[in-house]
C-alpha cells in the first residue's frame, strides 16, 4: 500500500489534570504523546484498538507535569519503549515525586527545532511557555498528513503558530471558560498562575488565535486539556465555534471542532 493512502488512527487516552495520553498511528504501529496515565490503563486502551505495547515505537513527552508523566517508567522501561523528551524535561522526570525510578534504558533526548525519523513518523518538537522545568509541543508528520499538538501553554508564541497553522489536524488546548474561573472555588493565587502566560490557555485565547489565523489546510480541531472545574466541552466547543464563524472561511460542515474527554478515551477517528 503507498505510504501516503494508508490509514491514519488517532485516539485520546484521556485530556487533563487526571492523565493525558494520545496515540497517532495505525493498525500496526504508532507513537504515544504524553504517559500520563498508568502503564496497566494504557495497555488496556492499546488492548481496546487491537494493538499492544509492542507496537508503540516511542514515547513523546511535552513536558515534566505528573499529569503527563504518570506512566512513563511502567512503559519506558518494562517494554523498552523509547522515550523522548528534551534534557531539561527528563532531569524534570527524575526529580518528580510521583516518579519512583528512572528512566534508563528507555531515555532519549530530542531538541527543540530538529525533527527526527521513526520509521514513517517525522516528529520536530517547539517551545511553548509553561511552568515546567521545559515544555514543548509536538509537530508529526505521518502517512502524508500533519498533526499539532500544543497543550499546556498560557500563550501561543511564533513557533507554536507556524506549526498549528502548517497542521492538516490540530490538537489545541483549551483549558478554561474566563467566567467559570472568576466565579469559581480557585484562590485568587491559583487563578493568576492559570492565567499567566506560563499558565494555561482560555476558550476564548484558543478561539481568537484560531480565527485570526485561520487555515483552510485544518480538517479537524481537537480541544485538549479542558479544566474540569473550570469547563465543559459544550462550552469550550460553543466559544471556539463562535470565534470561527467570525471568519468568513470557515466552514463548519468542513472543520469539525471536538473536545476531548478529560477522563476516559475519545472515539477512534480513522482519517
Amino acid at each position: 500500500m503507498d505510504l501516503f493512502n494508508k490509514q491514519i488512527w488517532f485516539q485520546s487516552f484521556g485530556s487533563g489534570s487526571s492523565g493525558n495520553c494520545y496515540f497517532i498511528g495505525n493498525q500496526e504501529h504508532g507513537i504515544l504523546i504524553d504517559a500520563g496515565l498508568s502503564a496497566r490503563t494504557t495497555r488496556k486502551n492499546l488492548k481496546n484498538m487491537g494493538l499492544d505495547v509492542k507496537n508503540i515505537r516511542a514515547i513523546f513527552i511535552t513536558h515534566d507535569h505528573t499529569d503527563h508523566i504518570k506512566g512513563v517508567v511502567g512503559l519506558g522501561e518494562h517494554f523498552l519503549i523509547p522515550v523522548f523528551a528534551t534534557p531539561q524535561t527528563h532531569t524534570g522526570i527524575e526529580n518528580n515525586y510521583s516518579v519512583v525510578r528512572t528512566l534508563d534504558r528507555s531515555k532519549r533526548f530530542l531538541n527543540k527545532e530538529q525533527s527526527i525519523n521513526i520509521e514513517d513518523f517525522r516528529i520536530t518538537a517547539f517551545p511553548v511557555l509553561h511552568d515546567s522545568a521545559d515544555s514543548v509541543g509536538y509537530c508529526i508528520e505521518f502517512c502524508g498528513k500533519i498533526f499539532t499538538f500544543a497543550t499546556d501553554l498560557g500563550v501561543i508564541g511564533n513557533d507554536a503558530a507556524k506549526y498549528l497553522q502548517s497542521a492538516d489536524y490540530i490538537i489545541l488546548e483549551a483549558n478554561y471558560d474566563n467566567e467559570m474561573l472568576r466565579n469559581g472555588t480557585y484562590t485568587l493565587a491559583l487563578q493568576n498562575r492559570i492565567r499567566a502566560n506560563t499558565g494555561h490557555l482560555s476558550n476564548e485565547q484558543t478561539g481568537v488565535f484560531l480565527a485570526e489565523n485561520f487555515s483552510q489546510k485544518w480538517q479537524k480541531i481537537f480541544l485538549c486539556h479542558l479544566s474540569e472545574e473550570n469547563n465543559t466541552k459544550e462550552l469550550a466547543v460553543q466559544t471556539v465555534r463562535e470565534w470561527l464563524l467570525k471568519n468568513n472561511k470557515f466552514k463548519e460542515n468542513e472543520v469539525e471542532i471536538v473536545a476531548l474527554n478529560r477522563k476516559s478515551p475519545s472515539k477512534l477517528y480513522v482519517f
